[in-house]
């Protein structure tokens, strides 16, 4: 047998042209990996790293657990749940071009095609290079929120503000614009209110940093968490702020009573944010906090990114609190807290500067918004709720000793203040 000769080269358009042909006529890996030079892992790499994802008609098909026919009824969540192997699909060529039973196939599919894989290619060339923290994809996402808005004549400010998908500071975005990365879309330095005069980027990109790992934390492992412990109540963890600057109220929202508290922070980083849970546990002792604590659901917001920190004591390592977080830009898996902020929106609106804000400040705000009833908790307050779901037949005033270790105080019914004068009349801001 000769021995193979591989030259160490990238693969071109013409060596992917013939591997989308080998996988039409479902060649392995190895015979294409011979046509052209290359070894088999690369074609393999190669594979399965550019094939595009077709899913399968899930109306028609819920299920393809291989046990579907034994249980009647199937779920994702089944501890038995295995999906139907395909090893044509899923081992050798890989891919599903041209498969003979493609028509009767009810799987998922993975078609490989020549020319969208150079260009997802070419593409990853230029986002490797050096450059500004951005890929060529987000710099084009970027440019189609911010051009018609620019020609509306709306500020980066206003801009940051209305679409919270945009992680970059305001600072970030003028520099980026006057430095020309947008000027292929029709953004320059003439686009901004203020002309700044600088050296025009050279369209020069590089990865952005490595991604948080969220493996075993996902929303899809919570709602496993749930399934298997139906029986342990979610805390829904977030950040309201008005400012990028500062200051920043962390809120947690109480499965079932609706109750929400909030902590006021100067910096929006994992150390202080976790400095809340430690300064809980120390309040109110390690097993009350696990009973209120079990399990907390947030976003991927960078100020939460550093997961041992909230899981596990700083001090003694041990381990307090299950936490997991929602699939990016999905905030409506914590619908709770997510809507309950806006209770904190009628008191602080978006355009009040909460410099000033204390919190003592916060601990009235939420006083009064625990004190207001609610439809979905049959005109009762969350206070009112919480006080009835911690007390026990020993301790009849449990529910309002906890509250009061939070500084949650409970209002008149007609007293209750959800104006932004409650704060006014309190401090001036």
């Amino acid at each position: 047998m000769s021995k193979q000769i591989h030259d160490n080269k990238h693969l071109t358009l013409d060596e992917r042209k013939i591997i989308q042909i080998g996988i039409e006529h479902r060649s392995n890996k190895v015979d294409i990996a011979r046509t052209i030079g290359k070894d088999p892992t690369t074609i393999a790499k190669e594979i399965k790293k550019h094939r595009t994802f077709k899913p399968r008609n899930q109306f028609n098909y819920q299920s393809i657990c291989i046990h579907r026919k034994e249980c009647g009824s199937c779920k994702k969540q089944c501890s038995r749940y295995e999906e139907i192997k395909c090893n044509e699909r899923d081992k050798s060529p890989g891919a599903c071009n041209k498969c003979p039973n493609i028509t009767r196939c009810h799987l998922d599919k993975y078609f490989y095609y020549a020319t969208t894989a150079n260009e997802e290619y070419k593409n990853d060339l230029i986002d490797f290079r050096e450059g500004i923290n951005l890929t060529t994809l987000e710099v084009k996402e970027l440019a189609h929120i911010l051009k018609p808005l620019l020609d509306q004549g709306h500020s980066l400010y206003q801009i940051k503000s209305s679409h919270k998908e945009i992680k970059q500071c305001v600072k970030t975005l003028y520099n980026y614009i006057e430095m020309g990365v947008f000027k292929d879309f029709g953004i320059d330095n003439f686009s901004l209110k203020e002309k700044v005069n600088r050296k025009l980027f050279k369209n020069k990109y590089k990865k952005r940093k490595e991604p948080v790992n969220y493996t075993n934390h996902t929303y899809k492992d919570y709602l496993n968490f749930k399934a298997n412990n139906p029986e342990v109540p979610t805390t829904e963890m977030d950040t309201v702020f008005n400012s990028l600057s500062g200051p920043y109220i962390q809120t947690f929202y109480f499965e079932g009573s609706g109750l929400m508290i909030g902590f006021l922070h100067k910096d929006k980083t994992s150390q202080s944010m976790s400095n809340t849970l430690d300064y809980l546990e120390n309040l109110l002792g390690h097993d009350l906090y696990r009973e209120l604590f079990p399990l907390i659901l947030t976003d991927r917001g960078v100020e939460f990114e550093i997961i041992n920190l909230f899981e596990f004591n700083k001090q003694t390592g041990e381990f307090r609190t299950h936490i997991f977080y929602c699939d990016a830009y999905q905030s409506s898996q914590k619908p709770h807290v997510e809507n309950s902020h806006n209770y904190i929106r009628d008191i602080i609106p978006n355009q009040m500067d909460i410099s000033n804000i204390t919190q003592d400040d916060l601990d009235l705000l939420f006083s009064h918004i625990n004190s207001t009833p609610r439809k979905s908790l049959k005109d009762k307050t969350p206070y009112e709720v919480f006080c009835f779901m911690m007390s026990n037949p020993n301790n009849r005033t449990r529910g309002k000793d906890i509250l009061d270790l939070l500084n949650v105080k409970e209002i008149k019914r007609d007293e209750v203040i959800l104006k932004p004068y409650l704060l006014k009349n309190n401090k001036t801001l």
